[in-house]
């Protein structure tokens, strides 16, 4: 049971922070729960195509494998299902009604993900594994969904872009993925220097993205017309 608080804490710490960031129109729950849910769920098919697509490389274990391994294998795929998720549960919901929207379902649905993941990690490899996953994988997929749903909610409510921002949507986590995973698998000295750096700019390149699209408050005016904060 304490592993299990272990690895589901730092999962819960930043759905609540997400959650209530959203000052003004708090998105509906069974709806949150859902993307949660969903997130969880896919691991199933992701293990499955990770595994196959692990099996294509055959071989001796190059600095090239570890860039086809977490740029392909894991970054592509786990994304991909995450977008996919993410674009057809929501989409078309009245309740995406704003950009900060699509923030708040793209970190659900990513951890969803993450807690599974986190779960089977700390349960197979211990406290010790749970407690730097804390700081490291369980964020680093937060920051991933939340350039996710930026760029998401940049396709909804930007015109003339649909096309180009739901690319991004799907591109820039797949990178941002890769290149973290990358960092790890290579066990490359210099690479692995770049890991604290490379986490810290993707804490504050995430609260930029959130904090582009802010949540805003609106006031009904008698003409029913509204005004932004």
């Amino acid at each position: 049971m304490d592993l299990l608080l272990l690895a589901l804490a730092p999962v819960l710490i930043i759905l609540f922070y997400v959650y209530v960031k959203d000052k003004y129109n708090k998105e509906p729950l069974h709806l949150l729960f859902k993307s949660l849910l969903l997130g969880a769920l896919i691991t199933i098919p992701v293990v499955s195509i990770e595994g196959v697509l692990a099996a294509v490389w055959q071989g001796e274990f190059t600095i090239v494998h570890a860039g086809y391994t977490a740029f392909v294998v894991a970054g592509l795929t786990e994304e991909l299902f995450k977008f996919i998720v993410l674009y057809w549960l929501i989409w078309k919901q009245k309740e995406f009604d704003e950009k900060y929207d699509g923030i708040v379902y793209a970190v659900f649905i990513s951890l969803g993900f993450a807690a599974v993941e986190n779960v089977l990690y700390v349960l197979e490899y211990g406290a010790q594994t749970g407690y730097l996953r804390a700081f490291t994988a369980v964020p680093a997929h937060a920051f991933f969904g939340v350039v996710m749903g930026f760029y998401f909610a940049l396709a909804k409510f930007v015109p003339g872009k649909r096309s180009i921002n739901l690319f991004k949507a799907l591109l820039i986590p797949v990178i941002l993925h890769g290149f973290y995973d990358f960092i790890l698998m290579s066990e490359h000295e210099t690479l692995m220097l770049l890991f604290v750096p490379y986490m810290i700019w993707m804490f504050f390149f995430a609260k930029k993205k959130m904090k582009d699209i802010k949540p805003v408050k609106k006031f009904v005016l008698p003409s029913d017309t509204f005004v932004d904060d």
